[in-house]
């Protein structure tokens, strides 16, 4: 199994440009923030897989989050920003064909995938090649699978989503995938990120209609608003 050659050519340079760098160090800031709340606070070694430019591995050595860090990234752009970044405790950056990684079974005590998922042809052996070398690891997506999702596939389509979850979907394609979920929360962008992307005024204001529905309606919020899914996950014990 392999990534087409349609979205190898669409990620080969895909992190040419810096002119989203601010962009993705607010949502590498709130990610991180997110696995501290459900994930574990500290760990030995961590593989972030799909690491992109490295903003998420950035944000985790500046906390001290793990001993040693590893990447595993399928854009050669991408593999140049990170390696251009000098991360210390950056161990190894490996070239990632999307299904398959060089480690052992187990290799890693924490694995991230962020943002990754709904790039992904094959999700299940995406998920299967994570849970094999990671003995727990956390994934964040979009809920982009809300009653607006016509214009959400006209929005997202250009940064190569190709699949669109809600929680009940993500949940099911983590358990059908042989994963025990060991924690799952929605979030909310954060107030930083808001004001970013829709200016100081209307972003806080999306950011307390977002806050405010999940919190009085968490069941169904989903529905009306994009939120982000945050899980821990591991191999089903037999």
């Amino acid at each position: 199994m392999k990534t087409s050659d349609k979205l190898l050519d669409q990620y080969s340079g895909y992190y040419d440009e810096d002119s989203l760098s601010s962009k993705r160090a607010l949502a590498a800031s709130q990610t991180v923030e997110h696995i501290l709340r459900i994930g574990p606070k500290h760990v030995e070694n961590l593989l972030d897989v799909g690491a992109g430019e490295g903003a998420v591995l950035s944000e985790l050595w500046r906390i001290d989050y793990a001993r040693s860090l590893h990447a595993a990234e399928i854009s050669d752009s991408g593999i140049a920003a990170i390696e251009k970044r000098r991360i210390p405790n950056l161990r190894s950056v490996q070239h990632f064909d999307g299904y398959h990684i060089n480690a052992s079974d187990d290799y890693y005590e924490f694995g991230t995938a962020i943002h990754v998922l709904e790039h992904v042809e094959h999700e299940r052996a995406f998920l299967n090649e994570i849970a094999r070398v990671c003995r727990t690891f956390y994934i964040e997506v979009p809920l982009e699978l809300t009653l607006r999702l016509g214009n959400t596939l006209v929005a997202s389509g250009r940064y190569g989503h190709i699949n669109f979850y809600n929680p009940i979907t993500f949940r099911n394609l983590l358990e059908t995938s042989g994963l025990e979920v060991v924690s799952f929360r929605v979030f909310s962008n954060s107030l930083d990120y808001e004001r970013y992307v829709s200016g100081r005024f209307k972003g806080a204001i999306k950011f307390a209609i977002r806050g405010g529905l999940l919190f009085m309606l968490p069941k169904y919020a989903p529905l009306f608003m994009t939120y982000l899914a945050g899980v821990v996950v591991r191999r089903k014990r037999t």
